[in-house]
């Protein structure tokens, strides 16, 4: 696996986790968890994680590379939760913002 796609995966498994990690903060949010909860620790063990992996990501492509691809990633990821889990419609905007975001990768890329 070339050092391009190991930094993508990467960047991929960070904005996973990350955003696995806000739906925790979420629940515990929503149902009036306090500082000590299950979800929230969970959460914040997520966050970290993914520091770990943002860290060995920005070891195999730049930061602006990861930079973007993270950026893309969560927006194609929230797009999908929001229409699948919360019933939210994509509509032309979403997609023109999804096509910008992947021209945007593709520009970056050395």
């Amino acid at each position: 696996m070339t050092n391009f796609t190991t930094g993508y995966i990467l960047t991929l498994a960070c904005a996973g986790i990350v955003i696995l990690g806000d739906a925790l903060l979420k629940l515990a949010a929503d149902k009036g968890h306090g500082l000590a909860s299950a979800p929230l620790a969970v959460g914040c063990a997520l966050y970290a994680v993914s520091a770990i992996a943002w860290f060995l990501a920005m070891r195999h492509i730049s930061l602006a590379q990861a930079g973007v691809a993270y950026a893309m990633f969560s927006l194609l990821a929230l797009c999908v939760i929001g229409n699948l889990f919360f019933g939210e419609r994509i509509t032309w905007r979403e997609f023109a913002g999804i096509g910008c975001a992947v021209a945007a990768i593709f520009l970056m890329v050395r």
